[in-house]
């Protein structure tokens, strides 16, 4: 079954050590006045490697724009292999573009930089090596020019550091990256119009241990155009409240989408309140999906499909869904995967569509060359789990499962041209309708396969499997 898709004193310090140095030892600073306003006394352009923005004119105002000050400034000291630090306060600033080796670093929650509605907030193109840090960005809701995808667009950048960004108010993406490789690491990413983060063709990025939330289309998005080694990490990510403004059947409304790329690590993420899917994976091969907590799904919550090979789905936590979590499209290559040792519960009957075979309230599918194994699932309102549909069935285990709480444990086609499958050692509590039952397509054509019937087809193996029926406990 498929269900379609159709991130001091007076003692010099070196770049380095000031960068090591990082938020804390900014934040401190900014507890003087001397940052805020420099006093001829104590300047930051007096380290050694570091230059404050407003000995180069760059100073907040209100209404002024500062694009042009602050540009001169950054390709000074991009040029010198310096630090510019900004002090806080508020700059109006529109269409400033990253110069390779930039470092740009504010006070921590006091450094604004209010998008003036010139094209976009910031960009970058074919820059080797860019640092911003301890910045918000504000969009303001002020209209991006089409040409880009982001209040902070950067294309080919080799080796970027996003750090404790706080970026809000886009009428596109947050934060727009394609061909980007490097870290986008503790940043706050909310309001957009689209996604919280939209990267293409990434190198080797690390998306880590940033919040997103109240995106009108998607969380964070690893896309390609073409389909291909990329290599992202996604981890440790905080994604809440992912709409879908766009509509469609899975194309938005996910808290981290995976499309045509392959080598993806999405890992200890908590994802809740997505109006489709927690983490979708969409044709990307090799693909791991590992130690997540995704919450109040409106679809599928944890995704496999399409033109995928190699897919490692374990130790997750799903409560609330549609469906947990769904391994299919075999007839579009799906195929190579391994689902253990996840928690799967309370999987409604309703999603943003309408079903187009089984209903939802569905534990987990798997349809080819996959072993599903050690897997907890409770109160499924349709079926535990499903394994194959119609004749997408090829060599499917399901061994050691606990399935309690559903009209119907485990459903396996054996319709026409169906492979084969080995369910053995589950444990199933509370499947009035059925522990194991055949399926062809949506319709069931057996009784309870663990009492009798199973020699009916000789494609499937069934052994050691046990079904109680127990008083229901309160969950």
């Amino acid at each position: 079954m498929s269900f379609s898709s159709k991130s001091l004193g007076s003692k010099t310090i070196s770049r380095r050590g000031f960068l090591r140095f990082g938020a804390a030892g900014v934040a401190s600073l900014a507890t003087s006045n001397a940052l805020a306003q420099p006093a001829p006394s104590f300047q930051l352009a007096d380290l050694r490697g570091t230059l404050n923005a407003s000995t180069h004119s760059v100073r907040p105002h209100k209404t002024r724009d500062q694009t042009g000050a602050l540009q001169q400034a950054l390709e000074r000291t991009a040029r010198e292999g310096k630090v510019l630090f900004l002090p806080a306060g508020t700059y109006k600033v529109g269409r400033l573009t990253l110069p390779s080796g930039c470092c740009l670093v504010g006070v921590p929650g006091r450094t604004r930089l209010v998008f003036t509605g010139d094209e976009t907030l910031i960009v970058a193109l074919d820059a080797r090596h860019v640092q911003l840090q301890d910045l918000e960005l504000d969009g303001g809701k002020r209209p991006i020019s089409e040409q880009f995808r982001g209040l902070l667009d950067l294309t080919q950048v080799t080796d970027l550091t996003l750090r404790g960004l706080t970026v809000r108010g886009s009428t596109a993406s947050a934060v727009a990256l394609e061909a980007c490789g490097g870290t986008v690491s503790g940043c706050t990413l909310s309001g957009a119009a689209d996604a919280g983060l939209m990267s293409m063709n990434a190198s080797g990025l690390t998306i880590l241990n940033n919040a997103v939330h109240d995106c009108a289309n998607g969380g964070i998005l690893v896309h390609r155009w073409s389909k291909g080694a990329d290599g992202t990490h996604i981890r440790g990510n905080r994604i809440e409240r992912i709409a879908a403004r766009d509509g469609g059947t899975g194309q938005n409304g996910n808290g981290v989408n995976v499309f045509r790329a392959d080598n993806v690590i999405v890992a200890d993420n908590s994802i809740s309140d997505c109006a489709f899917t927690a983490i979708r994976g969409n044709s990307a091969s090799n693909l791991q999906i590992r130690g997540n907590t995704c919450l109040r799904s409106g679809e599928v919550a944890i995704f496999s499909e399409f033109a995928f090979e190699g897919a490692l789905i374990t130790g997750n936590i799903v409560d609330g869904a549609a469906v947990g979590i769904s391994i299919t499209n075999m007839d579009h290559g799906g195929r190579l995967s391994v689902c253990s040792g996840n928690i799967i519960r309370n999987l409604v009957n309703k999603a943003p569509y309408a079903p187009e075979g089984l209903a939802f309230g569905i534990g987990i599918q798997a349809e080819a060359d996959t072993s599903v194994t050690g897997n907890v699932i409770e109160n499924a309102e349709t079926i535990g789990m499903v394994v194959g549909w119609g004749p997408y069935l090829r060599n499917v285990i399901a061994s050691q499962n606990v399935i309690r709480q559903t009209p119907i444990g485990m459903a396996v086609s054996v319709a026409q041209g169906a492979g084969t499958a080995m369910i053995t050692q589950n444990l199933f509590e509370n499947t009035k309708d059925g522990a194991i039952v055949a399926h062809k397509w949506a319709t069931p054509v057996s009784g309870d396969l663990t009492e009798s019937g199973a020699e009916q087809w000789p494609r499937l193996t069934l052994r050691d499997n046990q079904r109680i029926n127990a008083p229901a406990v309160p969950i």
